[in-house]
């Protein structure tokens, strides 16, 4: 089978959730994010502070030209990938795309509580957070609503659960 793609705002339980099923399916894991900072020994944030966003997403689209080959992989991409270039096309031509949606305030809940250390919130209060969450899903939501499947991620398990179901019927 091909590889698994989990696209989704930040906070949606991409990684959290694509680590789960991958060992439930037998598949790798890879986080998009994760690759980018182990093949340039920076963190995302160092990224987007030395050369801005827009060339940050040119690294990410080389990045993910990289991984989209990959076979029996469940890959996390970062919350913008979809949103730039040809990607969700590239991904959703190379493999399975669920949409981990969630509700607004349950993103700004997970992302305030675990600290806002992304480029794109830092220094944001937990209103300007949700708001931006708001604005931003709905420019994205476009891009995120291309996947072949849309997941309710407010619960991680049951997103868990009928990713699992759906890639089982698959086989």
């Amino acid at each position: 089978m091909k590889s698994v793609f989990l696209v989704g705002f930040m906070g949606s339980g991409k990684t959290t959730i694509g680590k789960e099923v991958a060992q439930k399916i037998g598949y790798q894991h890879l986080d998009l994010d994760v690759f980018i900072e182990n093949k340039y020994h920076k963190t995302v944030s160092q990224i987007f502070a030395e050369v801005g966003e827009s060339e940050f997403r040119n690294l990410e689209r080389k990045a993910l030209q990289e991984v989209i080959e990959f076979e029996q992989c469940v890959i996390s991409t970062g919350g913008g990938t979809p949103c730039f270039f040809d990607n969700m096309q590239q991904i959703t031509s190379h493999g399975i795309c669920f949409y981990l949606e969630a509700d607004s305030k349950v993103l700004a809940d997970r992302l305030f509580y675990k600290g806002c250390k992304r480029p794109l919130l830092a220094g944001k209060n937990k209103e300007e957070l949700l708001d931006y969450i708001e604005k931003t899903i709905a420019q994205r939501e476009c891009f995120y609503r291309q996947a072949q499947t849309i997941i309710d991620a407010n619960d991680t398990q049951v997103a868990i659960d009928q990713i699992c179901e759906f890639l089982e019927k698959e086989k």
